[in-house]
């Protein structure tokens, strides 16, 4: 009975809907994407904005620890781009199916299955944590068999046990901005990231600068900075912010955990394979000539090029809800005009990122070291940085498109092909064979994505939204059903 009272209201909104489009239509174009526009800044605002900030945490970590020593920033840098961003982007990549659950949900006003999704997210990715601890307590013998600098190695091991409490705090940070995202409550998560980058720079300078605690005290200060913001979160989810979508915990958790595995492990899969991109790019150069330089340039470069992805991921952020949104409330049309106006301003923000960074070139990288060879090789680099500014603001967008969608296992494929039988080959015969060193390595992978953009493009316009909107139909019925069957059956008893 449940789920036949479900479709009725399907239904009975999507008469709703067509009135509403009919409405929309009238309007003008300027107006339809003044509208649009309005509603995507309001998710795409505060998610940059934390993003930013939460990146930043990692950035100014490193820009402490670069004045510690040059040894220490490259070990740092190693921890950061390989080993956590390997971690980081399967947790990341597997919240993101939270992302297409709470957000249809939410479009088609289902509010009660939101709060169980988040617990079982959670659950999925503890366990998912649990498997990825040996990456950080045996990160110096991983390295050294990946063929890294010795010293180097050994360094990393250090910061890698201090990085497992941030291991952690991925699980609450993710799943928690997602949920609060897809109802647009991400203002206080901006919030709670401005409160922790100020924290963190205060208590890095202290720590690293005026006390000279080295490596502990730069680590200690980024755990904070992580876990002040996630315990935020969870009050104002818990403690009565969200009376609509969190009805408390629930035993309902542990059941039907098979379904959201299944989309975590495909969401996990197309975006981590997206992360792990440029961590290769850092082992490749890791075993060319002069390392130390190489590796600390690239990290540089790097870090710019994730502080502009951070606002690419925002986009990501808004383009999954506002899709998700759109399909779970019927309309295929408003999700469609959604992804256009989404894409495009992320393009025109990272068309001005790439000429401001073409002509910056190795002014930046004193930001991060007062080394005149890493600086020089910072501006050697900075062309390359620039293309990837401009690709960056295209390519997440689309994959937050096919978050909101349900369709990650597709962009799986895509990245697979494009990034590891196209991108890295070629980066490889321009790296060493060519010679090229790093400049042949992150052209070849350049090339990797540019060709998944254009596949991307190409499906996201083939893409049958109408069937896009049945198909959420259908799973928000069965879940919905399986959650009340539950209920059910645990109140007969």
């Amino acid at each position: 009975m449940e789920g036949d009272d479900l479709n009725e209201r399907l239904v009975s909104g999507e008469k709703k809907k067509e009135e509403e489009e009919e409405r929309e239509e009238e309007l003008s174009l300027v107006k339809r994407v003044w509208n649009e526009s309005k509603v995507m800044w309001i998710v795409t605002a505060p998610a940059i904005f934390t993003r930013f900030t939460t990146f930043g945490i990692n950035v100014i970590s490193q820009a402490f620890v670069g004045h510690i020593g040059s040894k220490e920033l490259a070990a740092f840098a190693l921890v950061f781009t390989v080993i956590i961003r390997f971690a980081n982007g399967i947790l990341l990549g597997m919240a993101s199916a939270l992302s297409t659950l709470c957000g249809q949900a939410y479009g088609a006003k289902e509010y009660d299955m939101m709060g169980v999704y988040l617990q079982r997210s959670w659950i999925v990715l503890f366990v998912t944590a649990l498997c990825l601890l040996p990456l950080l307590v045996f990160t110096t013998p991983i390295l050294k068999l990946l063929g890294q600098d010795t010293i180097i190695a050994e360094v990393a091991g250090t910061i890698s046990l201090w990085a497992i409490p941030i291991l952690f705090a991925y699980i609450v940070s993710f799943n928690c901005q997602t949920f609060l995202q897809c109802q647009s409550k991400n203002v206080v998560i901006a919030f709670l990231a401005a409160l922790s980058i100020i924290i963190h720079v205060s208590l890095s300078w202290l720590f690293t600068i005026e006390f000279e605690f080295g490596i502990p005290g730069a680590m200690i200060s980024t755990i904070l900075a992580y876990w002040i913001p996630n315990i935020g979160q969870l009050i104002f989810i818990t403690c009565g912010w969200c009376r609509e979508t969190w009805k408390g915990f629930s035993f309902l958790a542990f059941k039907d955990l098979c379904p959201i595995i299944k989309l975590s492990l495909s969401s996990g899969a197309m975006l981590c394979l997206e992360l792990w991109y440029n961590t290769i790019l850092v082992l490749l150069t890791g075993n060319m000539k002069n390392a130390e330089v190489q590796i600390d340039a690239l990290s540089i470069c790097l870090n710019i090029s994730g502080w502009e992805l951070m606002i690419s991921f925002g986009f990501m952020a808004g383009a999954s809800v506002r899709v998700a949104n759109e399909l779970g409330r019927g309309s295929s049309k408003a999700a469609k005009f959604s992804i256009l106006v989404t894409v495009f301003t992320s393009f025109a923000i990272g068309f001005i990122l790439f000429l401001i960074f073409l002509f910056l070139r190795d002014k930046v990288a004193y930001l991060f070291t007062s080394n005149e060879d890493v600086a020089a090789a910072v501006g050697d680099l900075s062309p390359l940085l620039a293309v990837s500014l401009l690709l960056n603001s295209i390519q997440p967008v689309l994959s937050g498109v096919a978050v909101g969608a349900g369709w990650q296992s597709i962009v799986a494929y895509v990245n697979v092909g494009c990034y590891y039988a196209i991108g890295i080959p070629v980066g490889l015969v321009l790296g060493d064979i060519f010679n090229m060193q790093v400049k042949g390595i992150w052209i070849g992978m350049l090339f990797g994505t540019l060709i998944q953009t254009i596949v991307l493009i190409i499906i996201t316009y083939k893409t049958n939204w109408d069937e896009q909107v049945t198909i959420a139909r259908a799973r928000i019925s069965k879940w919905s059903k399986l959650d009340t069957d539950h209920e059910t059956i645990t109140s007969n008893n």
